[in-house]
Parts: structure tokens; C-alpha cells; sequence
């Protein structure tokens, strides 16, 4: 781990305000990171609240001991928040939450740190896993998927216009030596992409969809988002902040299933017997241009609010 990083946190402020309802109450932070909203929710707990805080970077999880080592009221879990239903269902406490966050995305940490193997901009191992010690690095994958694979993930995890043409780049060149490290792959993709875009690296696109793809972001947001009623308490929060338009979309379907549920052609229901079980809290959130101006990588953030009716 870096000996010092710089890791600002998003829509802090407006994400405590619209999680934290219940002084005394039970939260979950998803996505630790580097305890910025973890930080923030305890200022704003009483003595009797609790926080249950997750993340699938081991270097987060020793981060959040040692920095609330002191804090009865503060737990450290190394894990998804996909597995949070489990998790509650062993302790007895599903349906007890009265809010719960998601700051989704990498972290500044793991994105400034070159040894993870996040970054196009800093040389090193093609790694990109969140959990070092579970699963399968970019640099392995990458190595043996097939090529219409490799095309697949570009363009529907990256949403990258020139996914076939760089699936075909990588192939032909791991086979004429294996592509360890993520300057390499840059190169790769760089030289494959026909249309820089001023201001942003033409293998932005490419690294996001392999990232997203390793560490099956969207079918873990996915499963949480199926148990997440389950989880909560009747007026409990769900928090999610977003980075990517895939992120944004699968939370704001959920959220608007959820709250204007869909009833079949033909069936006799006066539309205030219809089951909603969520409501939006106000419209979605973006960071001020203060902050975009103060941290570029909050320029994509967008927040979104509900809360369990039933």
C-alpha cells in the first residue's frame, strides 16, 4: 500500500444527510474505501448507534481497523456487499438496517497506486483486482479469453466503440508475447483506438470494462439490489452513489421498479391497492461544480435516494 494517498470523498456531506434519518440507528457502509463516509456517519451517530462497514480490498479493511480501532460502535468486515444478506441473516439483524451506502467505483488509492494494476496512466503489474488474494487478474484473463470475449467486454462493461477492433489487437499481440503490465496493454489499446478524444487516454474506456468485468461489479450490485428490501428496516435508506452509466441505470430500474410497480393488462387493481415498496427522496444528486472543480473525478458521480415503504 502507498505510504500516502490522497482519496477525497464524493457527495460526502449530501450522502450522510439523506442516509442518516435515526440517530440510534444501524447503518451499513458497502464500500469503506477509506472510511470517508464511514468517518462522517459516526460523527453524526449517538452512542447507541452502529456501523457495519465492508469492502473487498484487504488494504481498505486494515485501514478502517486501525483507524477506528477505538470506536465500539464501528465494525470492519472484509468482504462484498453482495454478501451482506448472508451476513445479517447469520446475526439475526436482516430487516433491521436503517440505511445502507454504496460509493461505487474504485477507489483513489487503488487507482493512484501502481502496483494494483488499475491505472493506464502508471506502469504495472496488469492486475486490477480489488481482492488481490480471490480470483482471477486482468493479466491471466486476458491471456487465455477468446477474442469475441475479450470484444464483448469492452463494449458492454466499457461501452467502447472500438471494442472488436482492440479484442483483436490484444490477441495478436499476446501472441507474440504475454501482456503482464498495464503500460503494455495502454499501448495496446492506444495504438488500436483510430479516435482520440481530447482531454481523456483513448484506453479509458477498455481498462473501465476490464476492471468492471474482473471484480463482476454489476452482478454484485445486481445481488445486493435483489436482498436489499430484505436488509432494510420499514423507513431505512438505500444510498448509491455511481460513476458509470451501467451503475446509474441498473439503481435508478431498481429504485422506479420498486416505486411504480408495473401490473398486468386486464388485472382489476385501483391503483391505491398497487404494492410499492420504495420511494424516491428527491431527484438525483450531483456534485456542485466546487467540487468537480476541487476533485475531477467526481465529475461523473450521481446519487440516488430511496426509502423502504413496506
Amino acid at each position: 500500500m502507498p505510504k500516502s494517498v490522497d482519496h477525497r470523498t464524493v457527495l460526502l456531506q449530501e450522502a450522510v444527510l439523506s442516509l442518516v434519518t435515526d440517530r440510534d440507528g444501524f447503518y451499513i457502509d458497502g464500500t469503506f474505501g477509506r472510511g470517508g463516509h464511514s468517518a462522517a456517519i459516526l460523527d453524526v451517530l449517538s452512542a447507541e448507534g452502529r456501523l457495519l462497514a465492508v469492502d473487498k480490498d484487504p488494504d481498505a479493511c486494515a485501514v478502517g481497523v486501525r483507524r477506528f480501532a477505538e470506536d465500539r460502535r464501528f465494525e470492519m468486515v472484509h468482504g462484498s456487499f453482495a454478501e451482506l444478506a448472508v451476513r445479517l441473516e447469520q446475526r439475526g439483524q436482516q430487516g433491521t438496517v436503517a440505511g445502507v451506502l454504496l460509493d461505487l467505483g474504485v477507489s483513489s488509492p487503488q487507482l493512484d497506486d501502481p502496483s494494483r494494476g488499475f491505472s493506464f496512466s502508471k506502469d504495472g503489474p496488469l492486475d486490477m483486482r480489488m481482492n488481490s488474494a480471490a480470483g482471477i487478474s486482468a493479466a491471466q484473463w486476458l491471456a487465455t479469453a477468446a477474442e469475441q470475449d475479450i470484444a464483448r467486454v469492452l463494449k458492454e462493461y466499457g461501452e467502447e466503440k472500438y471494442a472488436r477492433r482492440m479484442a483483436r489487437a490484444i490477441v495478436a499481440a499476446r501472441g507474440q508475447s504475454a501482456i503482464t503490465t498495464t503500460g503494455a496493454l495502454a499501448h495496446i489499446i492506444s495504438t488500436a483506438n483510430p479516435a482520440w478524444e481530447k482531454g481523456k487516454h483513448p484506453a479509458t474506456r477498455a481498462f473501465q470494462g476490464i476492471r468492471i468485468f474482473i471484480n463482476r461489479e454489476l452482478e454484485d450490485l445486481q445481488i445486493f439490489l435483489a436482498q436489499v428490501l430484505d436488509l432494510l428496516r420499514v423507513g431505512g435508506r438505500l444510498v448509491v452513489i455511481s460513476f458509470h452509466s451501467l451503475e446509474d441505470r441498473i439503481v435508478k430500474r431498481f429504485i422506479r421498479d420498486h416505486e411504480r410497480p408495473v401490473v398486468p393488462r386486464g388485472i382489476p387493481v385501483f391503483e391505491r391497492d398497487i404494492p410499492r415498496r420504495m420511494r424516491s427522496v428527491g431527484k438525483a444528486v450531483r456534485p456542485a461544480p466546487a467540487e468537480v472543480d476541487d476533485n475531477p473525478r467526481a465529475r461523473s458521480a450521481v446519487m440516488r435516494v430511496a426509502e423502504k415503504l413496506m
